[in-house]
């Protein structure tokens, strides 16, 4: 088959029986027709439309080693410069074209899905763990050019270092059976984005003792027992003019409820095994191929933000100010910033033990740890910039009303008509002040972690030995033991 266009990924999406619940209704309409999702499913299909397009291909797709169909470049393990590039201008085309507003967009669970495969190795004849079925997936995923979302986090019961949970019924999934078809799984997972309206859900335990908790399997989002409870749709509306990213972009995020759903036993990665479950992801090639894809879209991200506060700007005129100039530095700044540590991770980027060139995770580590900090930020910038002009808003239907002369009159701009002033107020609107805009926030934030944890990660890895040395040798200190390690 290989890679699929936009109607085929409606249409599969469409025939899946998923069970997805919303504001406490069972969705029974086809997902591409409802307003919750048709939204996200409609940019998503476009992508896809993108990478069958001629004259895109090249760009988009490269030869399947199984068929020669042409497959997504989001799948390809890259062992060259070469192969990294391709990757990076895939991920760019399809960041750009949805202004890097897609978190989850299909090349980011593609590339997860792709270092798994990679890293399989690692598992080998390690106990419970079954290498050839991540491989076989990912085989799967790139032939049929399918759509994943994925679950790491545990309900937020208790969060505090010293909690056990004890209750009579599973509150995290866990293991609660085994039989010869497989795993059965009992309990709820958090946070999938897009739950419901992929092809596959990821699942990842995070156990800190219970080994019915140290599992990880992918399994069809319409497997029976499995529901998706959607939180609220911050979809505002229809209209491109009142809601231009959430009507767009709304991607949604949902509660796994696993009710004894079988996972069978090909579809499983590992289970029962605490040290696959703590170690294997940070072992193998997912963070830094997963944060390569997330530095790309977040540039993009940057660059389309940059764009909105310099629009405002330029419609009312400040550009004169220099606090204006200065606010406007901050943005530049970063993205310069992560524009250079992205080239960085692929100049520095070594062979694994696989032989696949992988980014350096050092310069996207920094990069994650700017970019979650400052994205707020920027969201700040543009409500300073923008001031009262966010909040006084009419709607799209107010400039077709008895009030029509009214709005052209006293809400023009220096430089533009009064709707066009109108429009690019409301996507300053949309993207830091709406509830979409605010969960963006939330999202950015926290989009690879907790940002403490990520900034402690950065400092316990970081080579500061040599530094260390550098210092002792100046003050010609006594050498010790641990100086030459």
């Amino acid at each position: 088959m290989g890679a699929i266009n936009g109607k085929a990924l409606l249409e599969r999406i469409d025939k899946m029986n998923t069970e997805i619940w919303l504001d406490g209704c069972k969705i029974d309409a086809p997902p591409s027709k409802h307003p919750a999702f048709k939204g996200i499913l409609q940019a998503k299909a476009d992508l896809y439309d993108l990478q069958t397009n001629l004259g895109m291909q090249q760009t988009m797709t490269y030869a399947s080693p199984l068929t020669g169909n042409p497959v997504g470049l989001s799948y390809l393990q890259p062992r060259t410069m070469e192969d990294l590039r391709k990757r990076r201008k895939m991920m760019e085309t399809w960041a750009k074209a949805t202004y890097g507003l897609m978190g989850r967009s299909p090349d980011y669970l593609n590339t997860v899905m792709m270092s798994l495969a990679a890293s399989a190795g690692l598992l080998a004849n390690e106990e419970n763990c079954f290498p050839e079925n991540i491989h076989n997936i990912y085989v799967d995923a790139r032939e049929r050019d399918l759509t994943f979302t994925h679950t790491f986090i545990t309900p937020q019961v208790n969060r505090s270092q010293t909690f056990l949970e004890d209750s009579e019924e599973p509150i995290s999934a866990k293991v609660v059976a085994k039989n010869k078809d497989g795993l059965i799984i009992k309990g709820a997972r958090l946070l999938a984005t897009q739950g419901g309206i992929t092809d596959e859900v990821l699942v990842f335990g995070a156990p800190k003792f219970d080994k019915n908790e140290a599992f990880a399997f992918s399994i069809a989002s319409d497997t029976p027992g499995l529901k998706f409870i959607c939180r609220e749709s911050f979809s505002g509306g229809e209209s491109l003019v009142d809601y231009p990213l959430s009507a767009r972009y709304e991607e949604m995020d949902c509660i796994l409820v696993f009710d004894n759903v079988l996972v069978p036993w090909n579809r499983v990665f590992y289970y029962d095994n605490l040290k696959a479950a703590n170690q294997f992801l940070n072992a193998s090639s997912f963070h830094h191929f997963a944060l390569h894809q997330v530095l790309i879209r977040q540039i993009v991200k940057t660059e389309f933000l940059l764009g909105i506060a310099e629009s405002i700007i330029d419609t009312i005129d400040v550009r004169e100010y220099s606090h204006i100039q200065e606010k406007m530095s901050e943005i530049i700044i970063v993205v310069e910033t992560m524009k250079a540590l992205l080239e960085k991770s692929e100049h520095d980027a070594t062979c694994d033990q696989s032989g696949f060139l992988v980014p350096s995770i050092i310069p996207l580590q920094v990069s994650s740890n700017i970019f979650s900090k400052n994205y707020p930020r920027f969201c700040e910038i543009i409500q300073l910039i923008g001031a009262s002009g966010l909040v006084t808003l009419p709607t799209e239907k107010s400039f077709h009303s008895a009030n029509r002369n009214d709005l052209l009159q006293y809400l023009q701009g220096a430089n533009k008509k009064a709707e066009d002033r109108n429009k690019i107020f409301r996507l300053g609107w949309d993207i830091t002040m709406s509830a979409y805009g605010t969960r963006q926030t939330q999202y950015e934030r926290f989009f690879f972690g907790d940002p403490v944890r990520s900034a402690t990660s950065l400092y316990k890895n970081y080579p500061l030995q040599q530094h260390v040395r550098n210092v002792s040798d100046f003050l010609n200190l006594e050498k010790t033991d641990e100086d030459s390690l």
